[in-house]
């Protein structure tokens, strides 16, 4: 949810108090109108741009679009060094472009989806899961 105005704030973050609510607050980064999601998988990656439907938030599940995208190798050190850094072998990273051209990391999920991923990709992911799992003696 995005909070713009100091009222709504305080009534938001009041009423999710009293709920005993967790509250994560980040700075709102004006984004190109996608952001990438790469997923993290071991030693194997897999990303797509989510493209958002005139809303600044991108994900499938609120109509935006997701279409394969080759990241830059900046980008895959970023999220295979962010999956690491929470000692997770499976991860979703999500990362967005800021106006200066930086990327930044959104947000890393330990228990990704992944269903529009390998919908957009043409991969079955939850076999490579499973390979991982089950086959491959490194991991």
């Amino acid at each position: 949810m995005r909070v713009t105005d100091p009222d709504m704030a305080w009534r938001v973050f009041t009423t999710l108090e009293q709920l005993r609510a967790v509250l994560y607050c980040q700075e709102f980064l004006q984004g190109p109108g996608y952001d990438l999601r790469l997923l993290v998988i071991a030693d194997t990656m897999f990303c797509v741009k989510r493209i958002g439907r005139g809303d600044w938030r991108t994900n499938v599940s609120r109509g935006g679009k997701a279409e394969p995208h080759e990241p830059t190798f900046e980008q895959m050190q970023i999220a295979f060094k962010a999956a690491r850094a929470l000692g997770a072998w499976i991860a979703g990273v999500d990362l967005l472009t800021d106006p200066q051209g930086r990327d930044v990391v959104l947000e890393v999920n330990a228990v990704p989806g992944w269903k529009a991923t390998a919908k957009a990709l043409d991969i079955d992911i939850a076999r490579v899961v499973l390979e991982k799992l089950f086959w491959d003696p490194a991991f």
